[in-house]
């Protein structure tokens, strides 16, 4: 591993925590609506196979743009995931089935649809899996330009790509708009009790479709940069369960957060940072060891924001709970 390399470190913590982030901010977005959306895994693989087939299919015909080939990722990716949010709210939302079962069933469902379509769609092509140009790979993984070498703060900040500069804006437009803005606000109050946002004339189930299925989109932009990632090695190529339990990191970085976009950015840095200290950090233990750290850190993470008594530390009061307009 040789001397430690602080840069190198935080510049991979960051890159490490993008699809960390993207997932998080989803699930607050949606649980702002009282939903509770345990799918955040299947939606994230959802938008990985929507958001590689898209570049992939346009390749296939001849394309070479990558702007085009970037747009096509970002929407369909967003798109098939919402759609997996789609019908967790036709289900929970206009049927009323109980979310928690209805998130597990959708982390199911969206696991398997991705590795079917991820390896079926790659045996039609000779190399028998799914994978795009190095072109498209390097639009997504690219820093930012005209900072390169210029040393510092500029060196690292030349290693971010645009995905790390659309989470950290995302962060910031859903902070202003759940603290700041009328219909955030609106939003928060469907969250925290549904019947007197109905009666003061908020349309509550159309808060809760909106928030839940736009929610999942953002998350869908997660499984996207996992699957583009090229410090995996493999970036641009479907891989076999790529998510790799990311989406459960991401619903207990929620909580971490205390529902808050702002504190989302700093929790998905440091589940960052642990994902890849093995590869930076010699303590002397087996690599599995390492593997572990961010699940005994969720553990830990839950456990303390379970003693805090805080009201604003505390989740939304209808989070979970079928609204009955009836028994308003």
């Amino acid at each position: 591993m040789g001397d430690f390399n602080l840069a190198g470190f935080l510049t991979a913590a960051v890159l490490a925590g993008v699809p960390l982030l993207f997932g998080t901010l989803g699930e607050i977005l949606t649980e702002k609506s009282g939903n509770l959306n345990l799918g955040v895994e299947g939606m994230m693989f959802m938008g990985a196979v929507g958001g590689l087939a898209g570049p992939y299919f346009y390749e296939q015909v001849g394309g070479t743009s990558q702007i085009i080939a970037v747009l096509l990722g970002l929407v369909l990716a967003f798109l098939c995931a919402a759609f997996g949010a789609f019908l967790y709210s036709v289900l929970t939302i206009t049927l009323r089935a109980n979310q928690n079962v209805t998130g597990l069933a959708l982390t199911i469902f969206g696991t398997g649809f991705a590795n079917f379509f991820g390896e079926a769609i790659g045996s039609t092509n000779a190399s028998n899996y799914m994978s795009v140009g190095k072109p498209t790979v390097d639009a997504f993984n690219n820093g930012i330009m005209g900072l390169k070498g210029a040393g510092g703060v500029g060196d690292f900040f030349a290693s971010m790509n645009f995905m790390v500069v659309l989470g950290l804006l995302l962060a910031g437009f859903l902070a202003w708009f759940l603290g700041r803005s009328r219909k955030g606000l609106n939003l928060r109050s469907v969250g925290e009790s549904p019947a007197t946002a109905d009666a003061a004339g908020i349309n509550v189930t159309a808060y809760k479709y909106l928030a839940t299925v736009l929610g999942g989109g953002i998350c869908g932009l997660g499984g996207l940069y996992i699957v583009m990632n090229a410090s995996s090695g493999v970036g641009g190529t479907w891989v076999h369960n790529c998510v790799g339990g990311r989406g459960w990191i991401a619903v207990a970085l929620v909580i971490f957060a205390t529902w808050s976009p702002t504190r989302a950015i700093l929790g998905s840095l440091v589940f960052g940072a642990l994902s890849i200290m093995r590869l930076y950090i010699n303590l002397g233990i087996p690599a599995q060891i390492y593997s572990i750290f961010p699940y005994i850190a969720t553990v830990i993470v839950l456990i303390a924001v379970s003693m805090r008594r805080k009201r604003e530390n505390q989740p939304p009061n209808s989070l979970g709970l079928a609204y009955f307009r009836e028994e308003r």
